[in-house]
């Protein structure tokens, strides 16, 4: 075999490497990869039970209750067009609260709910996800001096 077409094999093997190191890396994040729903989104798009998701919206009002475990509490997500329940067992930021905007990562159950395995806070109060302000746009339920309107 010629010097020349030693070459061209060898470059052939190494971007046949790369394409397949490729993907294996992209089939093995596929899982990990968590999409990004408000709840109107996941109302919409109808969200496979046990798929990893995030969601993200404000926390309303009224509607945090903790559960005889002292660990689990459950509240209800919204984007103001629709309303998720969450359910979260573990110890939640100092900062969530009612009224905040908040994003759970987790996956919904069989009946709908939302069943989050971290909880993240919103960092000060004008802070919200730019998906949930912009979800939120849409549907009016964002002021233009960007708080969220009374539920």
């Amino acid at each position: 075999m010629k010097a020349k077409h030693q070459r061209l094999t060898l470059a052939l093997l190494a971007v046949a490497a790369l394409i397949g190191a490729a993907l294996l890396a992209m089939s093995a994040l596929k899982d990990q990869a968590a999409y990004f729903y408000t709840p109107s989104d996941a109302a919409r798009d109808h969200v496979a039970p046990g798929r990893a998701v995030r969601l993200g919206g404000m926390v309303t009002k009224g509607s945090i209750s903790r559960l005889p475990d002292g660990v689990t509490i459950r509240f209800l997500v919204t984007d103001g067009a629709a309303t998720v329940p969450v359910r979260f067992s573990g110890i939640v930021p100092a900062l969530f609260k009612e009224g905040s905007g908040v994003v759970a990562d987790g996956r919904f159950d069989s009946s709908g709910q939302f069943v989050a395995d971290q909880i993240l806070a919103k960092h000060d109060e004008r802070y919200m996800p730019p998906q949930v302000a912009g979800a939120m746009h849409k549907s009016g339920s964002l002021e233009a001096d960007g708080k969220a309107k009374a539920q």
